[in-house]
């Protein structure tokens, strides 16, 4: 019984770094990347609707995304959902397709791009700590010794230690990615 418990906080854990790596993929490191398109939402026939639904998503050169509807009526939506999603992006309307291509990052908009990443970071590991209080909750309920119920405690905070490490260097890895020129 006891080890279900870290065991669900283990995985519970590795689901928040799955999340926050997810995130991390969508901060842009001057390369087109359809991910970046992830957290888009389109109004189509009044329902906001994930863009990847409405269209397919291809990167025709490395610093070019091209978008191609599954219906040419819903082109003006699309383009109104990238210009309001604040990625900076500009996209080209040909009556077909949407390409977009992606400037070159400014120093400003890098130091911008870091601070997210930073706040996505931070979002992280506060989820960690949830996760923690929860098991350490589940850990109180038990009907155990307080010995065991000591051992327990400190291998969730061991779990929460490495993985709030993890998330550290992953942030580390994604700001250096940002501020390589």
């Amino acid at each position: 019984m006891d080890t279900n418990i870290i065991e669900s906080v283990e995985e519970r854990l590795l689901k928040a770094i799955e999340n926050l790596e997810k995130r991390f993929a969508t901060v842009r490191a001057g390369r087109a990347n359809p991910s970046s398109l992830d957290g888009i939402t389109v109004e189509y026939y009044g329902t906001p609707t994930p863009l990847k639904q409405l269209a397919t998503i291809s990167v025709p050169e490395a610093r070019q995304l091209l978008i191609k509807p599954f219906d040419r009526g819903c082109l003006a939506g699309i383009e109104k959902a990238i210009f309001e999603s604040n990625l900076g992006y500009t996209p080209n309307n040909d009556g077909e397709t949407i390409r977009i291509i992606i400037p070159v990052l400014t120093e400003d908009r890098r130091k911008e791009l870091v601070k997210q990443v930073k706040a996505m970071g931070e979002e992280g590991k506060i989820a960690i700590r949830n996760i923690r209080h929860d098991g350490i909750e589940e850990i109180d309920k038990m009907e155990v010794s307080e010995d065991e119920q000591k051992s327990l405690t400190n291998q969730v905070q061991d779990l929460v230690n490495k993985y709030n490490k993890l998330i550290d260097e992953k942030a580390k890895e994604k700001e250096e990615e940002l501020m390589t020129v």
